[in-house]
Order: C-alpha cells, then sequence, then structure tokens
C-alpha cells in the first residue's frame, strides 16, 4: 500500500484528484455528524433522506480513493462519477440541469445556460431569466465562447467525459427545476410570450418612475435603451395610456431647472420621442393628458439634446391631423419659433422640421404669422444661414396672403430670384414654389417678373432642369405672370 501511495504522489494529476477528494471526503462526514444530530433531536422525514444521500456520497467517494490508489483511473468503468464532479465550478453547469453544458449560451439578462435546456425554457410562457427573474428582452441565444473552452479543458485535465443531451428530457428539467425553485409552470397560449416578458419589464421600470431619484434615473435608462432598439416594447406603450401617464408623471409639471434632473428629463423626453416614432402609438400619445404640454415646456429646456427631442416629437406627433391642431392649440408655435431664432445648429433641423409640418394647417400659419415666423425665417434666408431649413416653412407661410405681404414687404422676390440662380435643385424648388403663392397674391410681382424671364429666362431654366414639381410651378408662374406670350416660347 505505501508503494502504491508513492506511486500515486508521484503523479500531479493524480496527486490533485486525491486531495481533493480526501477534502471533499471531509466535508460529507462533517455534514453527516450534523445531519445525524438533527435526526437524533427532531424526527424528520426530509432529514433521514439527507443523511442517507450524504452517506452514499461519502461511500462513493470512498470508491473512487480505493480505485485511484490501486492506480486506475475514476472513470475506467465508464461514466463520470459523483467525485469527479465534486470539484467541477459551478460556472460550468447549467443552472438548470445541473449538468455540464455542453453548449453553453448567454441570454439578454447576460446569464449562460445549455442551450437545449434554455430553448426548451423560452418556448413556455415564464419568459423569465430562471437566475435573476429578470424579463428577456429578446430571443438570441449568443454562444459562450469562453465558457465552452473553459469547460473542455476541465473534461481533459479532469478525464470527465460530457453527459450526452441526448438523454436528458428538458421538459422534465424545467419541471424539476420549477418545483425545486417555486416556480409555477404556465399553460401555452396563443400570445407572443416575448410581448410578456417586455410587459413585465415595462411595468417593472414604469413603476419604479416613482421612487426614489437614483431609481427613476436608472429605469429610465434602460427604458430609453428599450424603446430606441426595440419596436416591440414602443408598441407596449400604445396598449393604455396608463404607461405614457405614469411616463411623464416626473416631468408633469414645469418647475425651475434645478428641481428636475438633466439627465432624467433628457431620458424621459427620448422615450416620448421614440415612442411617438411608432405609427400605432401617435394619436394615444398626443391626446394622454400633460404629453403635450410636457414636450412644449421642454423646449425651453437648457441641454440641447432634450429640445432637439422635443421637438422631433412634436414633429412626429403632428403627422396626424388632430394631432396637429392639439399642439398648435397647446401654444406649440411660439417656443419652436424662438427656438428657430436663438437656437444651436444641432437643434434647428429638427425644430424647423416641427414648424414646416405644423403650418399644414390654416389654423397654425395663422398663429406662427402671428408669432413672428415670417421675420425670423426670411432673415436667416437672407442671411444665408439655415437656407435648407427656413425655405420648406417660408413656402409654406406664403400659402397666406399677410404672410405674403410681410413677405413683399422684406423684398422677398428679389432674395429668392438670386437664390434660385445658385442653389441645389431642391432650394430652386421651394424657391419658384413661394414665388408662385406670392404671384397669386400679388399682381404687383408680376411685372418684375416678367422682366427677370425676359432678360435672364430665370424661370425658363427651372421649367428645362428642374425637378418635376419644380417645372410644374415653374410652367403655372410662366403662364401667371407672362400669358401666352411665352407659351410657345418655353415650348
Amino acid at each position: 500500500m505505501a508503494e502504491k501511495n508513492k506511486a500515486v504522489e508521484s503523479n500531479p494529476n493524480v496527486a490533485v484528484t486525491v486531495t481533493e477528494l480526501k477534502i471533499e471526503l471531509r466535508r460529507i462526514v462533517q455534514s453527516i455528524v450534523e445531519e445525524s444530530s438533527s435526526i437524533d433531536e427532531v424526527e424528520d422525514e426530509g432529514n433521514e433522506v439527507r443523511f442517507k444521500e450524504l452517506v452514499q456520497k461519502a461511500n462513493e467517494i470512498l470508491q473512487d480513493l480505493k480505485i485511484l490508489i490501486e492506480g486506475r483511473k475514476p472513470n475506467d468503468g465508464g461514466g463520470t462519477t459523483s467525485s469527479s464532479m465534486a470539484s467541477c465550478p459551478r460556472e460550468f453547469l447549467c443552472p438548470i440541469s445541473n449538468k455540464l453544458m455542453r453548449d453553453p449560451v448567454i441570454v439578454s439578462s447576460g446569464k449562460t445556460y445549455d442551450r437545449f435546456v434554455i430553448e426548451q425554457w423560452l418556448k413556455s410562457d415564464i419568459w423569465t431569466c430562471p437566475k435573476t427573474k429578470e424579463a428577456l428582452t429578446r430571443t438570441i441565444l449568443t454562444p459562450n465562447h469562453l465558457i465552452k473552452k473553459l469547460i473542455t479543458q476541465w473534461c481533459k485535465d479532469h478525464n470527465v467525459e460530457l453527459p450526452k443531451q441526448s438523454d436528458e428530457n428538458p421538459t422534465e428539467l424545467i419541471t424539476e427545476w420549477c418545483k425545486d425553485n417555486n416556480v409555477e409552470l404556465q399553460k401555452q397560449s396563443d400570445e407572443n410570450p416575448l410581448s410578456k416578458g417586455y410587459r413585465a419589464l415595462l411595468i417593472e421600470q414604469i413603476s419604479k418612475l416613482a421612487t426614489t431619484l437614483s431609481d427613476q434615473k436608472e429605469a429610465a435608462r434602460k427604458l430609453r435603451s428599450l424603446t430606441r432598439t426595440s419596436t416591440s416594447f414602443r408598441e407596449l406603450f400604445g396598449e393604455s395610456d396608463e404607461y405614457i401617464r405614469r411616463l411623464v408623471t416626473p416631468l408633469s409639471e414645469f418647475k425651475p431647472e434645478i428641481e428636475i434632473d438633466d439627465e432624467l428629463h433628457g431620458d424621459l423626453i427620448t422615450i416620448l420621442f421614440d415612442i411617438s416614432k411608432q405609427e400605432s402609438n401617435k394619436k394615444l400619445v398626443a391626446e394622454t393628458p400633460r404629453v403635450i404640454r410636457v414636450l412644449i415646456d421642454a423646449l425651453r429646456w437648457r441641454k440641447v439634446e432634450t429640445r432637439s427631442n422635443a421637438a422631433a416629437a412634436l414633429f412626429t406627433l403632428s403627422a396626424i391631423e388632430s394631432n396637429n391642431a392639439l399642439i398648435g392649440e397647446a401654444g406649440a408655435l411660439k417656443p419652436l419659433i424662438k427656438l428657430l431664432k436663438e437656437g444651436k445648429p444641432l437643434e434647428i433641423e429638427d425644430v424647423a422640421s416641427a414648424i414646416h409640418r405644423l403650418c399644414w394647417t390654416h389654423e397654425n400659419r395663422s398663429r406662427a404669422i402671428k408669432d413672428g415666423a415670417v421675420k425670423i425665417v426670411y432673415y436667416k434666408i437672407w442671411n444665408r444661414v439655415h437656407v435648407d431649413e427656413s425655405l420648406p416653412i417660408l413656402e409654406r407661410l406664403s400659402i397666406d396672403r399677410r404672410a405674403v405681404q410681410e413677405m413683399c414687404n422684406f423684398g422677398a422676390v428679389s432674395v429668392l430670384i438670386a437664390l434660385m440662380k445658385a442653389s441645389s435643385d431642391k432650394r430652386k424648388e421651394n424657391c419658384i414654389a413661394t414665388l408662385y403663392n406670392i404671384c397669386y397674391h400679388d399682381r404687383t410681382k408680376w411685372e418684375g417678373l416678367r422682366e427677370e424671364e425676359k432678360a435672364f429666362r430665370t424661370i425658363t431654366e427651372v421649367v428645362q432642369n428642374g425637378t418635376e414639381r419644380a417645372k410644374r410651378k415653374a410652367r403655372g408662374l410662366l403662364d401667371m405672370v407672362c400669358g401666352s406670350v411665352n407659351r410657345t416660347h418655353t415650348t
């Protein structure tokens, strides 16, 4: 026996295994002593079962020790022994099956499971991470190459064979796990389990918005990430205005800036913008109390990104005619026009787009003209600042006779002609359309345009080389100001 022990000690790999088995045996013996005391004190059937299991495990380890001392390998008889698994890192075992993972994959919560087990789990309606209870937000399973490599190396070092998945029933493994962890299995339904998981996550994060500032900020960051990347998640907000009302609760009343955290405010406005992009949400979002007010108040905020996203949200919501009227009646045009005048370059495009779309309706055009939009837009064009953003607004306003009178007082015709001569196709289109509207309302401008056409053929050039819409407007303008004189000429 001494010679055998010496031989065992001379083999480093075997020596380590023997040491591990001895440590494990010592631990189990200690547990047996403790369980034995419990059985003596209290008659408990559960204690007796655990005691028997410990004794059985101790016997298995003793058998493995005997095999090693005799110079044989623990799995010479085939299969993987319980003692071999005693030293297996917990990270290598699937949390559900408690077996070595053959194909470890990562779910959206960041936890790793064996693929064949978690795939079966995802077919159920539980739709949360088994380990963290966190709602899973996507179905993609990402291979965990690092863990797989470590498992392979560990099996090689310990002469362990991976279990065959064909020998395991994933449904039975899940059922057993749920029983042990007090998780109730639900029946299959026709409802998309992903939506159910999203809904649970939404409710969880929305609830945090009514708690402490740190919880609010954490929830807002998570919601912002999900609404930015997931169409399914955005759609959930359209199920009930309750979600939207609770989302804007922290911002429901405009307060001094120091009372609202910049980061929280910015994230909530961005979430509103993202869910507004969902076509099915637009009407509900705009009609939910306080939402339009919150977006308008955000136009006065100090952070450029927040102002920009608020303007973008108003733009996308105004695509629906009834929303357009609501936004105008709520007073959005005045702060938007002020922002167009004083705002930073990064936000001008969103602000200008919102003004342009709101001015589709007669009532909002009237409001914009009253709030000084013509002057602000005209001087931007005159100064060649934000021309591409300002020209569409000027064209839209020129539908109104009062706006045309104001433009003519500023000398808009000559500015538009000069701009049209050396501009992109889109600018030419806006310029010729605006000139057409001006001439439609003010016949006194006809003579000047006739002279321009006679000297430089400016309008004819658009007829020949402009966009299809520009060509139509240019032909109409020629017919209006030049009559039949130029009809043959331009042909």
